[in-house]
């Protein structure tokens, strides 16, 4: 079957393809614009972040984090005898070690941007990084 005889023999109006074509670029609209106000915020506020550890909801310790601070390591000992070693280098976070089982908390790797988490599900632990400007009272999320 020829294009002219598709065409003609399909449901298709003239103005049916540049509108499709038209939604398809602007479902990305939303992506560029909040990329965008992202990359902003971060300039603005980026020597005013905050790691907040958390364990089984309740918060233990916070760690700023600012690109001109020394590397060091904080060790969270449980009761039950489980550890996680956590790591801050300048504006960055991680688990370094931890003795749990699957060692997913270990693999993540650092988070350094506003809203990234490193969770330790066996331990009950949650590291999430906050803009310090806003005090973490409205995180925008669910318990």
């Amino acid at each position: 079957m020829k294009f002219k005889e598709f065409v003609k023999n399909s449901r298709l109006r003239p103005w049916d393809l540049p509108i499709i074509l038209l939604l398809c670029l602007l479902s990305f609209l939303p992506l560029v614009i909040f990329g965008i106000t992202r990359n902003t915020n971060e300039n603005q506020n980026a020597s005013e972040k905050v790691a907040v550890l958390r364990i089984d909801g309740k918060e233990i310790k916070r760690f700023t984090l600012a690109s001109d601070k020394k590397t060091y390591t904080y060790r969270y000992d449980d009761a039950d005898g489980d550890y996680n070693i956590i790591e801050v280098a300048g504006d960055k976070i991680r688990i370094k070690e931890a003795n749990c089982g699957d060692q997913v908390c270990v693999r993540r790797g650092w988070a350094e941007k506003d809203g990234e988490t490193i969770v330790c599900l066996p331990h009950k632990l949650v590291i999430e990084i906050q803009d310090q400007t806003t005090g973490g009272g409205d995180d925008g999320l669910i318990y």
